[in-house]
């Protein structure tokens, strides 16, 4: 190729040595051993040298990164689930020589304040946990590589979407306890405009409903142990009484706890609780709680996974995570034995 003002590219280096572009970038990148003989590696090298080829970083950033850095938006750092979702992202990030800036939203599930002066300038890609789409414009998050976690992907801005499969979970949680013997239900569901919720709320009642001879109640709550506690003790007080209530968070369960306490009423004999998280807290509360077991350092792993497809321009891998429903001590046959066997 004539030396001149223009730089040489890959697609010279490419033509140079009569090889795809995607064979340069394999040996330029020492990712060749396996892939493309060792004659052909050393034809690269050499077109690469008698043209004098250097990577071109700007080209690459577009692919890798600019400065190899990723915002994870969460909305609150009040329970450790998001603290694993950090820790699982972080530690695919590292193994590809990426850092993770956590940044709780002050505004939680609503519009996330940009935590930079500008963000497209400081970050090559965001993972939003739980948040709507467009909470994220004031961090024109929605201009960068993006992947939303456990959000809609109908409505993700054409994000790439990561979930946990909470709809079987709400499933699992309802064949439980309607096998246990329950008909009567109380839902303390979480006053949170997320789509997590809607979806847990939907498959609940769906599967509840399905069932003839069943009640569902439904109560709403703030996300603390205090909110759960005000709306449990009036959602139980006022009859019919529910022998089961779903939570959707073990906090809220906890709460429901002490509203049972105050009531004189017996957990699991009186009344079945369940939560979902299986944060630490489920196993210190006493009875240990049932709950749906969610993977939150395995979702952030699969966050990371995606973003890094999207940053290489492939497509992420489809398919929701799973979820386990653990069966503990605070759920029984209504009035009656624990559904716990004994060990």
């Amino acid at each position: 190729m004539p030396r001149g003002s223009t730089r040489p590219t890959s697609r010279d280096v490419a033509q140079a040595a009569g090889v795809s572009q995607a064979a340069v970038s394999l040996v330029l990148g020492d990712k060749w051993r396996g892939r493309v003989s060792e004659t052909t590696a050393e034809r690269v090298r050499e077109a690469a040298r008698d043209l004098g080829y250097r990577p071109n970083l700007a080209a690459r950033h577009l692919r890798l990164g600019r400065t190899r850095t990723v915002l994870l938006v969460v909305p609150a750092l009040t329970t450790e689930f998001f603290a694993g979702v950090y820790t699982g992202a972080a530690r695919v990030a590292a193994d590809h020589g990426f850092g993770v800036v956590l940044y709780p939203s002050p505004e939680g599930v609503g519009p996330a304040r940009d935590p930079f002066a500008s963000a497209q300038a400081a970050l090559d890609g965001v993972i939003a946990s739980s948040m709507a789409a467009d909470a994220l414009t004031a961090i024109r998050g929605d201009q960068l590589p993006l992947v939303m976690l456990d959000s809609d992907p109908r409505g993700s801005l054409g994000a790439a979407t990561v979930n946990l499969d909470i709809a079987d979970g709400a499933r699992q949680v309802a064949d439980h306890l309607l096998g246990l013997g329950h008909r009567n239900f109380l839902h303390l569901a979480a006053d949170v405009p997320s789509w997590t919720f809607e979806v847990r709320a939907h498959e609940l009642a769906a599967r509840i409903r399905a069932v003839p001879g069943t009640s569902l109640r439904t109560a709403h709550t703030p996300m603390s142990i205090e909110g759960a506690l005000a709306a449990a003790e009036t959602a139980l007080a006022a009859p019919p009484r529910p022998t089961a209530v779903v939570c959707d968070d073990d906090k809220l369960a906890a709460g429901v706890y002490k509203a049972a306490r105050r009531l004189g009423l017996r957990v699991p004999d009186d009344l079945s609780v369940t939560g979902v998280d299986d944060i630490a807290l489920a196993a210190a509360l006493d009875p240990e709680l049932t709950t749906v077991r969610l993977d939150a350092e395995l979702f952030g792993e699969r966050g990371m996974q995606a973003l890094l497809a999207v940053l290489e321009g492939r497509a992420p891998d489809d398919g929701d995570i799973p979820v386990d429903l653990v069966v503990r001590g605070s759920t029984a046959a209504p009035g009656g034995s624990s559904g716990v066997r004994p060990r």
